[in-house]
């Protein structure tokens, strides 16, 4: 089926750009709150700042790029929009970083942000104009270091942050599907089905949780926090 929504897509059109100006800023914005919550964990994980650090710089370079594919496009990102959108996730992660909550600083960022970029970009690729292709494709790798590097912690930590880490999922997964609710429109002009962003946010999240340590029956009432609101 994305075969067929990839061949049909025409870029110029005016509701293509104007969709594409939020989903452009969405993740324009994302980048830079991650380059943002990266510089934050290495204040709070000093024995891990210089990872961090190469870490917040990659999502800086990530987001200059994002920035090229609008400008590819002629299309201006709704920055305020999309600030509007992340607000929720930033309140919550600027929240934990202000007691010292690495762990739920880490699901925020390291898990939940990092699988829903993850999940976006590879439904996304198929259907992107050429240019965007190519930059997203690259992007789409360096997130998997990113996620490596939360679950790593996490399971290092896994015994102390278990009881955290359940907690911040019941705050924080819900947002997401109220997230991917305000942009299934947009999301939809350019080739990308709400329900395939789901099933592969699930995927990657799923799995990045079962590497940290949970069960298959913890995972499953985990999960099902979000599909509430979805």
């Amino acid at each position: 089926m994305l075969q067929v929504e990839e061949k049909t897509i025409i870029f110029e059109t005016e509701s293509y750009k104007d969709a594409y100006s939020r989903i452009n800023a969405i993740v324009i914005e994302g980048e830079q709150e991650a380059y943002e919550n990266y510089i934050q964990l290495a204040e709070m994980l000093p024995d891990q700042k210089d990872r961090l650090i190469e870490l917040s710089k990659m999502e800086n370079r990530h987001k200059k790029g994002f920035q090229a594919c609008g400008r590819n496009l002629s299309v201006t990102p709704d920055m305020e929009f999309a600030k509007n959108f992340f607000e929720p996730l930033h309140h919550n992660f600027e929240t934990a970083a202000t007691t010292g909550n690495v762990v739920t600083c880490l699901l925020i960022q390291s898990l939940i942000i990092e699988c829903f970029a993850i999940a976006a970009y590879n439904i996304y690729i198929p259907v992107a104009d050429p240019f965007a292709r190519k930059v997203t494709e690259g992007v789409v790798k360096d997130e998997y270091s990113h996620l490596n590097f939360g679950e790593e912690w996490l399971t290092e930590h896994f015994e102390d942050a278990k009881e955290e880490l359940q907690k911040a999922n019941r705050q924080n997964l819900p947002i997401v599907w109220k997230m991917l609710n305000q942009v299934e429109k947009d999301a939809k002009t350019l080739g990308m089905e709400k329900e395939a962003l789901i099933e592969d946010f699930m995927i990657a999240y799923g799995e990045a949780l079962n590497n940290i340590g949970f069960t298959t029956g913890e995972i499953m009432r985990m999960s099902a926090y979000g599909l509430v609101a979805a």
